[in-house]
């Protein structure tokens, strides 16, 4: 009994340790498979990742991407890979892809080719505006407001203002098509001016990749140039306040006012891109780098032909167009224009000419100045009955007596047969 006894706690201690040790093979287990979850790499949503091409269809490409694995690049993500794109595609090869759906309704991991060569394009320009480094490439397209070039399979926009002065040069036309049309597949050497990557918006500029060399091309031409001297130019670029003309490789400015002696709004008016005019340098600032042109100074001025007809000390007729604090405009006849500055208005003290004249009025007036290089005529209205003038108006009264006192000659008619005269004769013998 006591051999029995003593047995009996052996026996559950044995199925004490059996118990414990196989608690102790479920705790490895459990604890394998959570360190197995722990390892495996599951693909997330957003993040882009590298596989290799396990098989290829035309509905679509399986893709292993780790994690014993295989992404689906199929449907609209399969459809956006040009023919060029697909054909360059081999099994094996390795790729970047983008996770579109971790899991979708059948269990596939959903991925696509272009979203991650995008992602990827991004990144690489977000680096080159970052190095400033300049790019090689080709123009692929245009639109009205400049040229399109392909960086890192985006499309890039170069604005017309960032084409480089020789390439405007050589656009010509009114319209994108003219001007841009055959640009498309020429290189071109840009860099990246700015990357907005939610707006899709890439900046890309010539004349930035060139700044060096534009810059020295317009120093050596600036030191060149002559004031006074007249050039031969093209138009490159037309704007509302002038034009932009290219001398040797830099651009002068021909400020609106001084394209020509009429008024005009715009200078489409009177050029046109590509054009090729003659201007005159009238002024060149080498420490700001800046050219001014002129295209009127090489014309004649139709103001000094029109003012010819007035001298100092005349007495006149004009309407009084305008009244400002220092003083009053008259018009003349067509666009002669004088002022009558507000000295001149009145013997006594006023603070302005609204205290005399109106706007409307027609007024005698004397010219007391001309000034033929800034088209300016000073007038006077207080100088009409000055004695300093009494000798002027009286040689130009009597002179415009004398015009009207000049006998008319006429041509007496010849005799004819039957001419009065010869009847006066025959009648006296009668």
């Amino acid at each position: 009994m006591t051999d029995q006894n003593q047995a009996l706690p052996a026996q559950g201690s044995d199925a004490h340790q059996q118990g414990e040790q196989h608690n102790n093979n479920n705790q490895t287990m459990e604890s394998l498979l959570n360190e197995q979850d722990l390892n495996v790499d599951l693909p997330q949503s957003g993040e882009i990742r590298t596989g290799s091409i396990a098989s290829m269809s035309p509905s679509q490409i399986l893709i292993s991407i780790g994690a014993k694995s295989e992404g689906v690049v199929s449907g609209r993500e399969l459809d956006q890979l040009s023919a060029e794109e697909r054909a360059a595609l081999q099994v094996g090869q390795e790729v970047h892809v983008f996770v579109i759906n971790p899991e979708d309704e059948n269990g596939n991991v959903v991925l696509s080719l272009k979203r991650a060569q995008e992602q990827l394009s991004w990144e690489n320009v977000e680096k080159l505006l970052e190095s400033d480094n300049v790019i090689d490439s080709k123009i692929i397209g245009f639109n009205k407001g400049g040229l399109i070039v392909g960086v890192e399979g985006l499309r890039g926009f170069v604005p017309s203002s960032q084409i480089s002065a020789m390439r405007r040069s050589q656009s010509t036309g009114e319209t994108p098509e003219q001007r841009w049309q055959k640009m498309i597949g020429q290189p071109i050497t840009v860099r990246v001016i700015e990357v907005d990557r939610e707006r899709r918006r890439l900046i890309l500029s010539e004349r930035a990749a060139s700044t060096e060399s534009r810059q020295s091309i317009k120093e050596r031409v600036i030191e060149e140039l002559e004031e006074g001297k007249v050039y031969t130019g093209r138009v490159t670029s037309l704007a509302n306040f002038g034009a932009f003309i290219n001398i040797n490789g830099a651009d002068g400015l021909v400020h609106l006012s001084e394209l020509s002696w009429d008024h005009i709004e715009h200078p489409r008016e009177v050029l046109e891109v590509g054009q090729e005019v003659k201007v005159k340098v009238i002024n060149v600032d080498r420490d700001k780098k800046r050219i001014g042109l002129s295209v009127r100074a090489l014309q004649s001025d139709p103001w000094k032909s029109r003012v010819e007809k007035y001298s100092v000390g005349q007495l006149v007729e004009g309407v009084i167009t305008r009244l400002t604090k220092f003083g009053a405009f008259a018009r003349l006849e067509g666009d002669i224009e004088g002022l009558i500055h507000i000295s001149e208005i009145a013997e006594h003290r006023i603070e302005h000419p609204k205290e005399v004249l109106k706007e409307g009025e027609v007024k005698s007036l004397r010219v007391i100045r001309i000034d033929p290089e800034q088209h300016r005529i000073g007038l006077s209205l207080r100088k009409v009955d000055s004695a300093a003038f009494a000798d002027k108006d009286f040689k130009l009264l009597t002179a415009e007596f004398d015009a009207e006192d000049e006998p008319e000659t006429f041509e007496a008619p010849q005799a004819s047969d039957d001419s009065p005269g010869e009847s006066t004769e025959e009648s006296t013998e009668a």
